[in-house]
């Protein structure tokens, strides 16, 4: 798969093919990826052709994923998946990817911890990469100080009592918790690489605003 145009993936549909808007302002300098509206992600190295894609990940459907959403590239045929993606429940979230391209799970703050068995269910059915894909604005970084407007809502719109909704968040708030995004998505790639030697595991940041994936740095890959 090789294609040279630089596109904006930030207005296209997820099912539009081939759009051929420029992707102006995406960038990365020193190892920071700098969004159209200015938004600063530390650590993130930008994606706007193919030329800034890492070495490790050429010739992998972590390209192709990449050339997908980012790039636009024109959709292709998938006999059988050969990706998982890892992400976050977040409503605002979608990826521009053709039908049986990658297996995907889906969970709050992309924290697929408890969740192995999933993973080797994927790789046992010939996936060759894994991609966890954390995010701006998670819910799930800091969740444990949302305990009181967590259990007004679960009041509300679940019909819990105060009592049970308290012990809920008390019981499952600690385990949900992923503290800083890029951290929690660098050490998830770190326990699964180890876990599942070989296959390429790729840690990357999606920005709600910009609809764009950035890959986060990783020492070995650059």
């Amino acid at each position: 798969m090789k294609h040279s145009r630089h596109l904006n993936p930030h207005t296209d549909s997820p099912t539009e093919r081939g759009a051929t808007e420029q992707a102006g302002g995406l960038g990365c300098t020193h190892g920071t990826a700098r969004s159209r509206t200015g938004q600063v992600f530390p650590g993130c190295r930008a994606v706007q052709t193919y030329d800034d894609v890492v070495p490790a990940y050429r010739g992998t459907p972590i390209e192709e994923l990449l050339a997908y959403h980012n790039l636009g590239a024109p959709f292709q045929q998938h006999p059988t998946a050969r990706l998982l993606v890892g992400m976050c429940m977040d409503y605002r979230m979608w990826l521009r990817i053709p039908p049986d391209f990658a297996y995907v799970l889906r969970v709050g703050g992309a924290n697929l911890r408890g969740l192995d068995f999933h993973i080797s269910s994927a790789v046992a059915r010939g996936v060759t990469a894994v991609c966890l894909i954390g995010h701006d604005q998670c819910a799930m970084d800091g969740v444990v100080e949302r305990g009181p407007a967590f259990v007004r809502g679960l009041m509300e719109h679940g019909g819990w009592s105060n009592r049970d909704a308290r012990n809920h968040f008390k019981t499952h708030a600690p385990h949900s918790e992923i503290g800083d995004v890029i951290g929690f998505v660098l050490s998830e790639t770190q326990r699964l690489s180890h876990r599942y030697p070989r296959i390429v595991v790729a840690p990357l940041f999606y920005s709600v605003v910009e609809r764009a994936l950035d890959q986060i740095e990783v020492t070995e890959l650059k």
